[in-house]
Parts: structure tokens; C-alpha cells; sequence
């Protein structure tokens, strides 16, 4: 099937529109029109390419008339109405295997910052401060590592630990998915053991807000806490809350509750949340503005593995 009309909503690596080009697809680029604009043409074409610029819910879809594949350039479907999509029997391609090493690699990073105090160091001797006492660190060795999700960025993750003297456990709510890297668990086990805990999990109506109060409490132990999936799978008052009873001893954070849908932008609302001001403030808190998987090769690795599966099911 060639010469379906594909609409490009957000910029990624070249070598899509080349090689969809190649394969005589009918590539439209439109980056900066409204959604409504977006929703008075959409009749016209086959296919959308999208990031996160905007939801693709019923109503819009609704107008897509034409539409056989939805195409999102990054790991999850969260901003598409999979389940009406599914209906239309349109064609639904993510990628996470495109940016699943980017974000096992930046998982690690952000661990090893935290156990070794790196940014609260740096920010010191930037002061003129000398403290090796303060800044003594902790090592992997011994420490277990749970893992809740193991799809493509906690499998990731866990193979970067296979270097390291870990135990790693997973919790995951499809059965067997445990691997040489991980074994899996129940969440009993995982809360009686854990010392690390890595968040890997898509945002569903299940995992919104699932770190909670009764959640974190449930760990037998104080933990030190990653969370590289979505921002809005943690209630960031009760992780603050968590962080000042020491019972979480310190987190990592890609992401962020406050993130727009289209991770562009942090905040929908003008003021700060108390929070988050904690978190900024917080010297055994790490933040990185949701790029755990914004790698140079990830881009180029997304953008082929949504045209592999675009070729897969329609060449």
C-alpha cells in the first residue's frame, strides 16, 4: 500500500520523512498550526506523526475520517484515546525500544549522583566549600533494587545493574516477566526488601498518583526513590512528605506531576506548587527536566523504530 498521506505534528530525526518518502509515502508537515486548524484538514489524511504536542481524544479522532495509523515518536500512548482508536481498527505504533537504553543509562546516572552526593559536592567547592566528611558517599554493593514496571525501560535499567553487586527485583502486574537481570516478585517482597526503588511504568488510570502515602508506607525500610516513567504516577505532596520523615531518603526525577501533556512545559498553572519548591531546594534531590530518554541516538533510534513498524504493517 503505498501514497498514504501522512501528517507530521511535531519535528523529529530527518530520516523519517526520508524514509517514508522512500517507501512513497505523502509526507505533510504542519509544526505550528492550532489544534483546531489541525482538526479542520485532518479528514484529508492516512497517517499521524506526533510526539506529545497535543491529545489525539475521541472528538479530534472523530474528524480523522480517513485515518489508518497513529504513529507517537516516543515511548507511550497516554495522549491518544487508545481504546476508541482500537475501534476504528487504527493502526496504534509507539517506540519504546527506540529510547530504552537512554533511559536505563540515565536511571543509573541519576542513582550513583544521589549515593555519591555529586551535585551537592559540586555546588560546594563552587562556594569555596571543602567537606569530605559531608559528602560521603554509599555504594550499590549489597543494596537491592526494585523495579516496578518491567516493560523496555526496566529491563534497560536492570541490565545496567547487572555490572554493579545487586540484588534486583521486579514488580510488574503481567506475570513472568522476570529475566536473568531481575528476578520478579510480589509487592510484599518488594516492599520488605527494597532499598532502591526505579519507577518504569506507562500512566494509565492504574498507576496515576500510585506512589502515594499508603503505597511508600507500606515499605518496611526507608528507601531512596527514581522515577524516569511519568510525573504523574507520583502525588509529589505525600514523596515531600516521605522525604522529610527520612522515610524516603532521597529521589531522582526526570519527570514531574506538573508537566504539561506535552512535556514541553512544566507547569499548567503560573504559581510554584509548594512542592516543588522543596524539591528544588532539597540537597538530596535530583531533577532533570524530562530527558532521560532525549538522547542524540534515542532520537534517531525513535524515529527508525516508528518507521520499521509504519513499513511492517503497511509495505
Amino acid at each position: 500500500m503505498g501514497k498514504l498521506k501522512v501528517l507530521h505534528l511535531d519535528t523529529n530525526h530527518p530520516l523519517l520523512l526520508e524514509q517514508l518518502k522512500a517507501l512513497r509515502f505523502k509526507n505533510y508537515e504542519d509544526y505550528n498550526s492550532s489544534r483546531e486548524k489541525i482538526e479542520k484538514k485532518i479528514h484529508k489524511y492516512d497517517g499521524i506523526v506526533i510526539r506529545s504536542r497535543f491529545t489525539l481524544d475521541r472528538p479530534f479522532l472523530e474528524k480523522a475520517s480517513k485515518l489508518k495509523f497513529i504513529a507517537r515518536v516516543g515511548a507511550g500512548l497516554e495522549n491518544i484515546d487508545t481504546r476508541y482508536a482500537r475501534e476504528r481498527e487504527i493502526f496504534l505504533a509507539a517506540a519504546p525500544e527506540g529510547n530504552r537504553n537512554a533511559v536505563g543509562e540515565h536511571a543509573l546516572g541519576m542513582l550513583l549522583s544521589l549515593f555519591n552526593k555529586l551535585n551537592k559536592a559540586h555546588r560546594e567547592i563552587q562556594q569555596g566549600i571543602w567537606d569530605r566528611e559531608g559528602n560521603r558517599g554509599l555504594e550499590l554493593e549489597g543494596k537491592t533494587v526494585g523495579i516496578v514496571g518491567y516493560g523496555n525501560t526496566g529491563k534497560a535499567f536492570a541490565k545496567k545493574l547487572a555490572g554493579f553487586d545487586t540484588e534486583v527485583i521486579c514488580y510488574d502486574i503481567i506475570g513472568g516477566v522476570g529475566d536473568s537481570n531481575a528476578r520478579q516478585v510480589g509487592i510484599m517482597e518488594l516492599q520488605q526488601r527494597t532499598d532502591v526503588l526505579s519507577l518504569h511504568v506507562p500512566q494509565t488510570p492504574e498507576t496515576t498518583g500510585m506512589i502515594n502515602e499508603e503505597f511508600i508506607n507500606g515499605f518496611q525500610k526507608p528507601f531512596w526513590f527514581l522515577n524516569t516513567a511519568r510525573g504523574k504516577c507520583v502525588n509529589t505532596r505525600d514523596l515531600v512528605s516521605a522525604l522529610e520523615s527520612g522515610k524516603i531518603l532521597g529521589a531522582g526525577l526526570d519527570v514531574l506531576e506538573y508537566e504539561k501533556t506535552s512535556f514541553e512545559d512544566m507547569f499548567s498553572e503560573e504559581q510554584l506548587p509548594e512542592a516543588f519548591h522543596y524539591l528544588m531546594k532539597a540537597e538530596n534531590v535530583i531533577l532533570s527536566p524530562h530527558v532521560a530518554g532525549w538522547t542524540v541516538e534515542s532520537k534517531e533510534k525513535l524515529a527508525q523504530t516508528i518507521v520499521d513498524k509504519i513499513k511492517a504493517e503497511f509495505c
